[in-house]
């Protein structure tokens, strides 16, 4: 395959009008994150390929596709901690490089070493070493600010344990903790809610939602499609290429679904839906789809 970018060009539904809950803020803000025609390709097989994708700051974005869509590398590519064929990605018209102060990252629980000897408040610290350098060490303020975080997720209790005792769901919350301490303006999250409880996750959503409340733009890899409209107010749908990105109430319809999912949304719906999904209304939150979409 030739991996030339422009070979193809993208013609995915990309809407980027300003509406719903959050309109109002966007209207007058510049786009937190600007991708012009990423490619990223393993192999010489494209894992993601020709991305234009612009994200508002002040919304909180769900990236939602089938497996092997692209979605983790999407947020890798951004980080630089994946390799990129072609591409630019900017944040508040910067490269990350120079940005990377205001961007936090909490990464797949799965990636992380948790049998490394380190405590809970000494990993929430961790989120401030960007701020202090490589000269100086946290001291008070950089614990009370970790505190302050692990109370936010409801952690202040585990702040002395190893994070390998630990339970999937707090583990979690420890890693949402450091990068709250950041204080960064982006955030991104790779599947925050894989493998936790549902006091948990309501939790982490509640946190998720008050960043966007405060100005803050965070960007989820999401697979529950159940939850889409109730937790995000904007989606973006990947499968290699952008399929279609906007305000959820816009395009989180069947229609575009059904592009991301090669036509294959039958096979994931395990309930009955309480309104029937058509490509000129969005789906319910009340359809009950699959955990894990093909």
């Amino acid at each position: 395959m030739d991996m030339t970018p422009h070979t193809m060009r993208n013609t995915s539904t990309n809407h980027q009008t300003d509406t719903g809950r959050t309109a109002g803020r966007q209207s007058h803000l510049p786009a937190a994150i600007v991708v012009e025609d990423l490619t990223v390709a393993y192999n010489s097989s494209p894992a993601l390929w020709d991305i234009d994708l612009e994200v508002p700051s002040g919304v909180l974005m769900a990236i939602v596709g089938p497996n092997g869509a692209g979605k983790t590398t999407l947020i890798k590519a951004a980080l630089n901690l994946v390799p990129r064929s072609a591409g630019t990605v900017l944040f508040h018209g910067k490269p990350y490089a120079k940005m990377r102060r205001i961007v936090g990252y909490v990464p797949q629980r799965g990636s992380v070493d948790w049998d490394f000897p380190t405590t809970v408040l000494d990993v929430v610290m961790m989120g401030r070493y960007g701020s202090l350098g490589w000269v100086r060490r946290p001291g008070r303020r950089e614990r009370e600010l970790a505190m302050a975080a692990l109370h936010q997720v409801s952690m202040t209790d585990f702040a002395d344990s190893q994070i390998g005792q630990l339970s999937g769901g707090q583990q979690q919350r420890t890693f949402l903790a450091r990068a709250l301490v950041q204080d960064a303006q982006i955030y991104f999250m790779d599947e925050p809610f894989a493998a936790v409880d549902a006091v948990t996750e309501r939790a982490i959503v509640k946190v998720l939602q008050e960043l966007r409340d405060g100005g803050k733009t965070v960007v989820v890899v999401h697979h529950d499609l159940s939850t889409v409209t109730s937790y995000f107010d904007w989606v973006t749908l990947l499968s290699v290429e952008v399929r279609a990105s906007g305000p959820t109430k816009e395009v989180f319809t069947r229609e575009n679904l059904d592009k991301t999912y090669n036509g294959r949304m039958d096979s994931l719906y395990i309930g009955e839906a309480t309104e029937s999904p058509s490509p000129e209304r969005p789906l319910s939150h009340h359809t009950r789809t699959a955990w894990e979409s093909a």
